[in-house]
């Protein structure tokens, strides 16, 4: 296993660099950048400009950019916002906080609801409670998120018991993020069961007479296999997962901040975002594949003859 940590963080290393060299490659061939914007303002001078490019070096070839910003990103050093003069870092900070208060929550709740309705569902196939819980899956799964949220927003400013804004924003976009996320997990998780009880080991499980919760947990832990490989999305999720939720309910998290930094085309904010964002992801990638061999010992054996 040691031996799979290593690669896999090696892998990692090289998914990012490609990553973050794409996406500053892409972000530096847009039409135009921040300073070019500064250009329409005549308060500003074309030699003010210019300066402003060199003290942050931007004067020189892509990939000596490129090269400079990543020296300082392995560091996290991110580099400093150009529209609002502060460090990416210190402003990433500042919002985390925020969006974490809205991800991690709905994470946990969408959890907790989709293994047992998905779970009931595959074991009651066919049924009156597998077709309501299907209904429901159905129905959220085809809401866009910001959508929903503007509608909860609608329904509930009609509410004299709800006034929007603060910790009522908050609520509206736990509820968004918990009711879309349930009912795509809800699916995985209705199919995997279904999967498992067609399957020889049912059949072997029952010739060994296992019923009740013992069968049931049996169950579980098979078909609980896709769930853990989506670990690694579900911890980057909780930075980027929830941006268009967080603008249109009014939350200040990390969403309308990415926003703002795409707008005025912020090249050192918008790519620490976007590195922090990675990271998050291999970290979650990595963590799935751990507990996924910790628990299929067909995967433990197979990463072992490697």
């Amino acid at each position: 296993m040691l031996r799979f940590i290593l690669l896999r963080l090696i892998q990692s290393f090289f998914t990012l660099i490609g990553v973050t060299f794409i996406s500053f490659l892409i972000i530096k061939l847009a039409p135009a950048d921040y300073f070019a914007q500064l250009k329409l303002n005549p308060q500003i001078s074309p030699e003010t400009i210019e300066t402003l490019r060199r003290q942050y070096g931007l004067d020189q070839p892509i990939l000596i950019q490129y090269l400079r910003w990543l020296k300082s990103a392995l560091m996290f050093d991110l580099g400093l916002s150009f529209q609002y003069h502060a460090p990416v870092l210190d402003l990433i900070r500042e919002r985390i906080g925020n969006t974490l208060l809205l991800t991690v929550p709905s994470a946990l709740l969408s959890w907790f609801m989709a293994v047992p309705l998905g779970l009931l569902a595959g074991m009651k196939d066919g049924s009156l409670v597998d077709k309501f819980i299907r209904a429901f899956s159905y129905i959220f799964m085809s809401f866009p998120s910001f959508f929903l949220a503007f509608l909860l927003l609608l329904f509930f400013s009609k509410s004299s018991f709800f006034q929007l804004g603060g910790w009522q924003s908050l609520i509206v976009g736990i509820i968004t993020i918990t009711l879309i996320s349930t009912a795509g997990l809800v699916r995985l998780m209705r199919s995997a069961t279904i999967e498992i009880l067609n399957s020889p080991m049912v059949l072997l499980l029952k010739s060994k007479g296992l019923r009740g919760w013992t069968f049931t947990r049996h169950i579980i832990k098979n078909a609980m296999n896709p769930f853990t490989t989506l670990i690694g999305y579900e911890i980057a999720g909780l930075l980027s997962g929830a941006a268009l939720v967080e603008i249109i309910v009014g939350w200040p998290g990390l969403g309308s901040l990415m926003l703002d930094a795409v707008l005025a085309t912020d090249l050192f904010l918008v790519m620490g975002g976007l590195y922090i964002g990675t990271i998050m992801l291999l970290i979650g990638n990595l963590v799935a594949d751990l507990l996924l061999a910790y628990i299929d010992p067909r995967v433990r054996e197979k990463e072992i003859l490697k």
